[in-house]
């Protein structure tokens, strides 16, 4: 399960915003709406994700833990440097993604681009929109080179209660039905340290994540060429 950029947006390179550190625990349900076809996929993905924005740009990384049959079933990450040297909203955007699994290790991706980023005044809206160059490392001949386009977005709403975040990744893959890729995780937070009974310090987050994909997921049958959307639930505690 991809957590790139849920809850902390490459918008806030262009500010002055210090480091921003989470922790996710999600429940997946893809089991309990799809039975068998996906019987094999973690029920519980623990997340653990930062941001730092510095004069140069910013970083961020995030790292997935999926556990499955009381034992840790894959792991994920993905980090990414965004490099800004001027005042315009553009900014040089490096990434790399990876993996181990029980069965052997993730493709390793290389990314490489630009990013438009904008965020209000507030910084209650936030927006980045990813024009990308993908490098598949392990990725036979001829599919190695792709693109990848993505779509990130964060609103904070209702007196800070409630934050609508998300990604839509759009990416080209000649192995799969029609040679595009496309993943998308919307989340929706209830900020319970909004609250006036509950002190700041307690700052944990319930909600819910959305995984909609198509030619992503990897069913039982081994076949990547189909759309599903899978809902969790989730706790999420900001340090």
């Amino acid at each position: 399960m991809k957590k790139l950029l849920i809850t902390i947006l490459t918008a806030l390179a262009c500010t002055g915003v210090q480091a921003q550190l989470n922790l996710q625990m999600h429940y997946d349900m893809g089991n309990a709406i799809y039975g068998d076809e996906l019987s094999e996929r973690p029920k519980l993905t623990a997340t653990v994700e930062n941001f730092k924005a510095d004069k140069w740009g910013s970083t961020y990384f995030f790292v997935d833990a999926n556990f499955a049959d009381n034992k840790m079933h894959s792991a994920y990450a993905e980090i990414s440097r965004e490099l800004k040297f001027w005042d315009a909203p553009l900014a040089v955007h490096v990434e790399y993604n990876g993996g181990l699994a029980g069965s052997g290790s993730y493709n390793d991706a290389y990314l490489l681009g630009a990013a438009y980023n904008w965020a209000s005044k507030d910084f209650s809206k936030t927006f980045s929109l990813q024009a990308l160059y993908r490098y598949l490392a392990n990725q036979q001949v001829g599919t190695k080179h792709s693109w990848q386009l993505t779509a990130v977005w964060g609103i904070n709403f209702a007196k800070g209660l409630f934050d609508f975040s998300g990604y839509v990744d759009l990416s080209h893959d000649n192995s799969v039905n029609g040679s595009l890729v496309l993943g998308s995780e919307p989340q929706l937070w209830f900020n319970l340290y909004a609250l006036d009974c509950i002190s700041d310090d307690a700052r944990l987050s319930i909600g819910t994540e959305l995984e909609i994909s198509n030619n992503l997921v990897w069913p039982s049958d081994g076949i990547n060429n189909r759309f599903y959307v899978i809902p969790t639930l989730a706790a999420k505690w900001k340090f």
